[in-house]
């Protein structure tokens, strides 16, 4: 058994080349091998998201606080809020981050694939994020 006591892990700021506006990034706990998974919160200021990326495992987010909108390549934009889950299949184009007025925490479970538990793409343009 491994206890990550909270705030163990140094808060870092999310980088420019895979998000926009202002995103800080805490560990939450990590898996030893054989294990893949990590997880961390996440806390988008008002109109920052995630640029356009895939997991190769897929990704799953669960909403803590706020509100943020979620959208997967070819599909509507949909709020999401406290209590909310989502599920992002292995290989789904997406993003997600606050609306343009609240701010939004989520915890991110990820796993990685090879080693690679994401590729990250091109940024979501202010037209895309507005919808």
């Amino acid at each position: 058994m491994k206890i990550n006591k909270a705030g163990s892990g140094p808060s870092s700021w999310a980088p420019p080349e895979s998000f926009t506006g202002t995103v800080r990034r805490d560990p939450l706990i990590g898996s030893e091998a054989p294990g893949r998974v990590s997880t961390g919160l996440v806390t988008f200021e008002p109109g920052a998201r995630t640029a356009w990326h895939t997991h190769p495992a897929g990704q799953i987010l669960i909403v803590t606080a706020g509100r943020g909108w979620v959208q997967t390549e070819g599909g509507p934009r949909k709020e999401v809020t406290p209590g909310d889950s989502v599920w992002f299949p292995a290989g789904e184009k997406h993003w997600h981050g606050a609306t343009a007025t609240t701010a939004m925490t989520h915890i991110a479970v990820t796993e990685s694939v090879d080693g690679s538990a994401v590729t990250w793409l091109e940024h979501v343009t202010d037209d895309q994020y507005h919808g």
